[in-house]
């Protein structure tokens, strides 16, 4: 299966693993460009907010709408952030959207919290794999 994991780029170290054990697994997996991207990786840090400027030059938002489009299932993972268990952020949310509208499989590694946007989160039916990956199907 081709997934395409979508997440924080603080979760950077979680995605690789991620990645590691799902191709280990026998599937194909593409992670955010951001994490592919030295000057991006580089801005992890929480008390170093991410740019709009950087997300217009490495269009970050519509790169991953084509790639979602190729994939078989959109897998969140979504560790804690900020003192939020399973945080889910702005673009992650847009890049649920993106998997839903085109009838892709949504995988959330971790439960889903209370968020502003949880309702919105849920009416896309995610599949909450409790850490579990073996559950990618």
């Amino acid at each position: 299966m081709k997934v395409i994991v979508c997440s924080s780029i603080s979760a950077i170290n979680e995605v690789l693993q991620v990645k590691k054990e799902l191709e280990k697994m026998g599937h194909s997996v593409e992670i955010p460009e951001g994490m592919k991207n030295e000057y991006l990786v580089g801005r992890t840090n929480v008390s170093t907010p991410e740019k709009v400027e950087d997300k217009i030059k490495f269009d970050v938002i519509k790169s991953y709408y084509e790639k979602i489009k190729l994939a078989d299932a959109v897998l969140i993972v979504n560790p804690p952030k900020n003192g939020i268990k399973g945080y889910i952020g702005g673009n992650t949310l847009i890049e649920i959207a993106f998997g839903y509208v085109f009838n892709k499989k949504i995988y959330c590694l971790y439960p889903i919290q209370e968020l502003p946007y949880t309702p919105e989160i849920l009416a896309m039916k995610p599949i909450v794999l409790n850490g579990d990956l073996e559950n990618i199907k």
